[in-house]
């Protein structure tokens, strides 16, 4: 039951979490709330147009009951003037905290990269270290004082060192995001940076496997398989002739190691590395011959189906044959995930004779193949995942009949 009592240091000693709180007898709305543990709260309960409003003074032991008293009847003043001071107590919260957030460097620690985790784990650590690599210079700037003319200056820099305009836009994309974020979050009211407009960038050429080369990486596969296989071989040899306990046999297996069904898989799925490599068997279903990209290991971070052919069927069921079928589908030596390729995926290149092309211009081909076979660019774009068409349109230049189609229905 509630006691009605002067707040003062002999009042407080006599509190008891039974007595829930004291009410002062001198100053309207002063009172003490003490919890179960023994915690004691000042208060002060006020009106402001109409409506009742509670602010916290502070807890006992912080402040004396002195102490309360006396910012009880400073906010109690304050509020006969008309001022609404929880309000003004939330008004100044949110400026120290926005202060405190106001410099890239610390929104970017704070808020905008935590936020990345939460949308896509899988890209979020690269996306932060590309943007505070990449604007190292600006990361003690206010958020606020981040304008166009910097980064323009930034382009102008970054195509002196010979950066490419697409790579430039995804930065500066990356940024302007976490302004935005910025923005939305009521840490600053407006950023300037969707004045830049995006450096033109030249989308037709795109790199994929010529019918001669599609035949040497097919070869140099094969030929880095059996000689694994060999190498298995000649070890197992070596150790019986030591009386060595021998290594498994590769002899029964499909594929020597993970490579070769990595590449083909992405030639015949258009999947990303990255996807690739994050796979799990249950995303694969072999009774309706569908593939499911899950949305966490997707750079759309949107789910989607990929039906597979028959090579990419083919390779997952020999490939599951190979190996203990469960959890992740290429597992690294410690059982978990594999990161990268990029070793062997270069010494394949080598041994095939091709240059001038990454393990992601097997997506490329994967595309260039459809629209090539007539494929309409909508049902490409869903099997790449794109969000939108625009992203799609740079293999348009592969489907000439479809333009010749087009001008013949009015001709």
């Amino acid at each position: 039951m509630a006691v009605k009592a002067k707040i003062s240091q002999t009042s407080i000693k006599n509190l008891r979490p039974e007595d829930k709180r004291i009410n002062d007898t001198e100053i309207a709305g002063f009172h003490a709330l003490i919890a179960a543990s023994g915690k004691i709260t000042y208060y002060l309960y006020y009106r402001h147009d109409g409506k009742q409003a509670n602010i916290k003074l502070g807890v006992d032991g912080q402040i004396t009951p002195a102490i309360a008293r006396d910012l009880a009847k400073e906010k109690a003043g304050e509020v006969a003037k008309g001022t609404d001071v929880q309000e003004v107590k939330k008004q100044v919260k949110q400026a120290k905290k926005k202060e405190a957030l106001s410099t890239l460097s610390k929104f970017i620690e704070t808020k905008f990269e935590p936020w990345l985790f939460s949308q896509n784990p899988k890209t979020a650590k690269a996306r932060a270290d590309v943007l505070k690599t990449s604007f190292a210079h600006l990361m003690d700037y206010q958020l606020s004082d981040i304008k166009p003319h910097l980064i323009e200056q930034w382009r102008i820099e970054r195509k002196a060192k010979g950066n490419k305009n697409a790579s430039i836009n995804r930065q500066v994309t990356n940024l302007k995001s976490c302004l935005s974020r910025a923005v939305e979050w009521e840490v600053i009211e407006k950023h300037e940076l969707n004045k830049l407009k995006p450096l033109p960038e030249d989308n037709s050429k795109v790199r994929y496997l010529s019918k001669d080369e599609e035949a040497r990486l097919r070869s140099a596969m094969r030929e880095r398989d059996e000689r694994i296989k060999q190498e298995r071989d000649n070890g197992n040899q070596h150790r019986t002739e030591r009386n060595y306990e021998l290594l498994p046999s590769l002899r029964d297996n499909t594929f020597a190691d993970h490579l070769e069904p990595i590449v083909l898989l992405a030639m015949n799925t258009g999947m990303r590395r990255g996807e690739i490599l994050s796979l799990r068997w249950d995303d694969i279903s072999f009774e309706t011959k569908t593939l499911t990209v899950q949305f966490a290991n997707a750079k759309s971070g949107k789910t989607r189906h990929i039906p597979l052919n028959g090579e990419a069927f083919r390779t997952l069921k020999s490939w599951q044959a190979d190996t203990d079928n469960s959890g992740i589908v290429f597992k690294g030596s410690t059982g978990k995930a594999m990161t990268d390729i990029g070793k062997a995926w270069d010494k394949l290149l080598a041994d095939a004779g091709i240059t001038n092309f990454r393990f992601h211009d097997l997506r490329h081909h994967f595309a260039s193949k459809l629209v090539m076979a007539s494929v309409d660019l909508n049902t490409v774009r869903e099997l790449l995942g794109h969000s939108d068409l625009a992203m799609t349109l740079r293999y348009a230049h592969l489907a000439p009949e479809h333009k010749a189609a087009a001008v013949n229905l009015i001709g």
